[in-house]
């Protein structure tokens, strides 16, 4: 049996099994996340659940938003940063994209191997810091989906705009997937989403930090009799913010939609901001 309990769904991305009964980690939130943390928050545990925070056919549909917001088509390269486990690189694949995944999760990273070679697609997957990253104009397309972008402190936010937009084509394009910080704020915090996997729980509990514009969630997962814990946070961006990055990055225009794919509005949930090379 497969539930998940939420009041709003978030995205993304825990902690290296240990066979002692709990596990602490604990590190400084305010600014920046280390990799290390991002790996442990982003581990089996994180994939775990993936089918039960993100159903198959939600992944489906949000591929589709994705291939039409980017105008993809048969052929198109497509870098995705922060691709985890490969749920929707490898059906970008599937629809015929040459599709290049990257993440600090080498745990992820062999499980989007093996889901790609049960799909029959060939997908590059790359272990590697997307604050550095080795292209220079070879991709037509590049996204950060499902809050995977705002893990670092300002500068090495705008840093990883510059590194994909040395990385793509001219006329290339970047979509980036971000909570809506307006309604974000509207909510009385902390905020708790429960996941349940037969008799395995996740619960993740999100606080906003208003002095530094971080959302922070502290994430406890209860699996195998084991309990452990881990942290994450990211900057919260407005449409503006995102403008004025992506223009100093080198983008020429930038376009705000709704998840769907739709007129953001301020009520909407997220926003997907898209910027042209």
């Amino acid at each position: 049996m497969f539930s998940f309990n939420v009041l709003r769904t978030m995205r993304q991305p825990n902690h290296r099994m240990r066979r002692h009964k709990e596990k602490h980690v604990n590190y400084d939130v305010s600014d920046s996340i280390s990799l290390s943390a991002l790996e442990s928050y982003f581990s089996d545990d994180y994939f775990h659940f993936g089918d039960v925070v993100n159903p198959p056919a939600e992944s489906d549909r949000q591929a589709e938003v994705i291939w039409k917001l980017l105008s993809l088509e048969q052929d198109s390269s497509v870098l995705e940063l922060g691709c985890g486990y490969g749920r929707i690189t490898n059906r970008l694949a599937e629809k015929g994209a040459r599709v290049t995944g990257l993440d600090v999760s080498s745990i992820l990273l062999k499980r989007a191997e093996e889901d790609a070679a049960e799909r029959g697609v060939d997908v590059e997957y790359v272990l590697d810091d997307m604050r550095s990253l080795p292209w220079r104009d070879r991709f037509d397309a590049a996204f950060l989906w499902y809050t995977t972008f705002g893990y670092f402190d300002d500068a090495d936010n705008e840093r990883v705009l510059r590194e994909v937009a040395s990385s793509l084509r001219k006329g290339g394009s970047l979509l980036i997937d971000h909570p809506n910080r307006v309604v974000a704020l509207q909510h009385k915090l902390p905020i708790c989403y429960v996941a349940q996997r037969h008799d395995d729980v996740r619960f993740d509990i999100l606080s906003n930090d208003v002095l530094s514009d971080r959302s922070k969630l502290e994430r406890i997962i209860v699996r195998g009799g084991c309990v452990r814990r881990t942290h994450l946070s990211f900057r919260q961006y407005g449409f503006s913010d995102f403008v004025r990055m992506l223009r100093s990055a080198g983008f020429e225009t930038v376009e705000a939609y709704e998840q769907e794919g739709g007129t953001f509005t301020s009520d909407s949930s997220r926003l997907v901001v898209v910027g042209y090379k």
